[in-house]
């Protein structure tokens, strides 16, 4: 493996951070409103949505890895990763488009539509977000500066996130005038998807790969795999990824619904008192998402500043508890409560934020482990490997939420029962709760920390016989 002196300058992390600024622009969407928009504008039943997402998200989930294989063994004039995000951008907005878009069709004929967009949209999505998540194993291998570096990602992240949650709703609803919120979504998304393509290509042209791993004669895709899972640290911490993941989607996924049908009792269009103002269902929704995204990006930097003199491990623990402590309280609330809605979600947001920050710079770790451990170094399957475990959760939260709403009786866009109503509360407190508290005993037992990591860095750069980066 061959290193490049270069330093990261600020400069190249900020255009490093431009892509998950793009990506998030997405992803904030399928975490958010997604449901929301299959279910009251596009038009599908909760329980044909639970069944398309979980469908959707393992198949997608399952090319994840496969995209990392395919990166690890890329070699050409942009370097491993960056061809992907390259060729991939305007396919990626393209289908962005379509997949917001509501045809002209039967039921059936919209649910295969809704297969078809949103299936290549994700696609799409893998194959340029995997890439770019394995550029952060390649631009350095010193561990302060990967957290330094995964910091900044998620600022940009957590910042699209604050504009998708403050600007979508409204945008669609403005595009679309109160007649037609399906044209609205559709020419939301050009904008998102032009605004994501220029902010990928800030990515692929300021950014450089400077870790080189030697060609090597015998890379098959079982050997990887095996050298993967005698990984333990990358077990361990993929585990608590999926857990973690299914305590942050059972909310995500319900939380527009928890608003409309919890809140509002089903009737959106009544104006409610908060903050010396009057608020209908989407001014609340984007003001409470946008707030949380906002106290997310404070998260992230008060980490950054901090990162570098507080061991990961104990800080990822200490933050966790205490962000599952504000999600159980959200049992007790009831819908005239808004003031103790918007604070809970505020600080559970600052203390949650890190989190990601944190399981990011160890996958990095994780990779350097591997090679450690095994001598062969797979950086983009690492990574692959754990986004895949993500999606899985993704697709599993989703299935419950909203096979669970079926079976209590929801109806989009009908007032709600209280079996609806208590299920979303449930949904957005007890249970995702109990998940986080699974993910932190799991994690508990990860072995690397910042002692370890200095020592297996150094081995690696002796057996290399190069100066460190």
């Amino acid at each position: 493996m061959t290193s490049s002196p270069d330093k990261l300058r600020f400069r190249e992390m900020l255009a490093f951070g431009c892509g998950d600024f793009a990506s998030v622009l997405y992803w904030q969407t399928f975490m958010r409103y997604l449901p929301f928009y299959y279910t009251d504008i596009f038009g599908i039943t909760a329980g044909a949505l639970a069944t398309m997402l979980f469908v959707s998200r393992i198949w997608d989930g399952v090319n994840d890895p496969v995209i990392g294989m395919w990166a690890d063994r890329t070699e050409s004039r942009w370097g491993k990763f960056r061809p992907f995000i390259l060729f991939g951008a305007v396919p990626f907005a393209i289908f962005g488009v379509l997949t917001f878009t509501t045809p002209s069709l039967g039921d059936t004929g919209k649910l295969i539509w809704a297969y078809l967009t949103y299936n290549g949209l994700m696609m799409l999505y893998t194959t340029v977000n995997i890439p770019y998540t394995a550029l952060m194993g390649v631009m350095t291998n010193d561990a302060v500066a990967r957290a330094r570096l995964s910091s900044i990602k998620f600022i940009f992240a957590f910042t699209a996130g604050m504009v998708i949650s403050a600007v979508l709703l409204p945008l669609a609803t403005a595009l679309g005038g109160p007649n037609n919120p399906q044209r609205g979504w559709q020419l939301a998304f050009v904008i998102v998807g032009v605004v994501a393509v220029g902010f990928f290509m800030v990515t692929v042209f300021g950014t450089k790969e400077r870790i080189k791993p030697a060609p090597e004669e015998n890379t098959s895709v079982a050997r990887d795999l095996r050298f993967l899972l005698q990984n333990n640290a990358w077990v361990l911490l993929l585990c608590t990824t999926l857990t973690w993941i299914l305590f942050v989607a059972l909310r995500s996924s319900v939380s527009t619904h928890y608003f409309k049908y919890f809140i509002y009792d089903g009737v959106p269009e009544t104006p409610l008192p908060f903050l010396g103002r009057t608020f209908t269902l989407d001014g609340l929704v984007s003001t409470f998402n946008t707030l949380g995204q906002a106290a997310s990006v404070a998260g992230v930097v008060v980490v950054s500043l901090i990162v570098s003199k507080v061991p990961k491990k104990a800080l990822f623990i200490t933050l966790f508890v205490l962000q599952i402590g504000t999600t159980a309280s959200y049992l007790f609330l009831h819908p005239g409560q808004l003031g103790a809605i918007f604070t809970l979600e505020v600080i559970g947001s600052f203390l949650g934020a890190p989190l990601p920050v944190l399981m990011w710079a160890m996958y990095a770790d994780t990779a350097d482990y591997g090679e450690w451990k095994t001598g062969r170094r797979t950086t983009a399957l690492v990574f692959s490997a754990s986004t895949m475990s993500q999606k899985f959760g993704w697709a599993l939260a989703a299935f419950i939420a909203f096979q669970l709403l079926q079976f209590v009786g929801f109806v989009a866009n009908e007032v709600p029962s209280d079996a609806v109503k208590g299920s979303l509360v449930k949904l957005m407190s007890i249970y995702p709760a109990v998940l986080g508290m699974l993910s932190i005993v799991i994690f508990l037992f990860y072995p690397l920390n910042e002692k370890r990591m200095a020592e297996i860095n150094a081995d690696l750069t002796a057996r290399r016989g190069q100066p460190a980066n």
